[in-house]
Parts: C-alpha cells; structure tokens; sequence
C-alpha cells in the first residue's frame, strides 16, 4: 500500500520572491493580423489602397500566432482573391508576399519599409518579381 504524502500549500508569494514564480510570455506571440498590419502599412504608408485597406479588413479578427497558421499562403491567397480578382493589381501582390516574408522573419517586422520591400521582392521572386511589381517599387525608390 502506498504511503499518503500530505498535500503541501504552495505559497506564490515566497515562490516570486525567490524568482521561481510563473514564467511570462513576453513577448506576446506576434498575430497574423500584426504581421498584415504591418506589410499594408508598409505598402501603403498614405493610406490611400482601397484593395490594401480591404484586405486588412479580411484579417482584422486574426489573432492567432502567426507561427501557428498551418498553409498560410493559401489563406493569403484567397484573400488576395477576394479583393483583387485579377491578381493583377501590385500593390496587393506585394503586401502579400511581405506578410509571407514578415511572417518568417519576425525580427525585422520594425525595420525600414524600403529594406523589407526590397527583401521580400527578393525573397518571393527570386530577385526578379513581374514587371509591374518592379515598376511599384521603382515608384517608391527601391531596388531589387
């Protein structure tokens, strides 16, 4: 028969006090709708896109973790859809792949927006993204 231990009364006051309270989570977990957020900003620093503004709209109830979203490609596909039916506009193809790219690399979700437009550029189209994705950024100053 196995002895009964008596139940010990955990004091959380004299835990914190020697450092072996509760972890915090800090940082909080960036969400897929910080990391749009951010890549709409990015691209639209005026806030003058109605597509841009649209599909921010599509992720504003987004607050998962980013990192816990399973095909988030396809989800961001099917939002482009939903406001650019052409996929021809490249504002839109942009922020996409900026929130792909921030989305990997959430350490440079504050960095310069001509820096990430030019790595995301990069980074989706292997340095050689569509001619009308290359004539946006030249509008705004960046190279790939």
């Amino acid at each position: 028969m196995a002895a009964h231990c008596p139940r010990r009364v955990v004091n959380r006051r004299a835990l914190d006090q020697l450092g072996w309270g509760l972890v915090p989570t800090e940082p909080e977990p960036i969400t897929l709708f910080e990391i749009v957020k951010r890549a709409v900003e990015i691209c639209d620093p005026n806030d003058s896109d109605e597509r841009l503004d649209r599909l921010l709209l599509q992720f504003e109830d987004a607050d998962e973790p980013v990192t816990a979203i399973e095909r988030l490609d396809e989800r961001l596909a099917v939002a482009a859809e939903g406001v650019d039916v052409e996929l021809g506009d490249p504002a839109v193809a942009m922020a996409v792949a900026t929130v792909l790219y921030l989305a990997h690399r959430r350490d440079e979700l504050g960095d310069e927006p001509h820096k990430i437009l030019r790595l995301t550029a990069r980074a989706e189209w292997k340095g050689d993204p569509p001619e009308a994705v290359r004539d946006w950024l030249a509008d705004r100053g960046v190279e790939v």
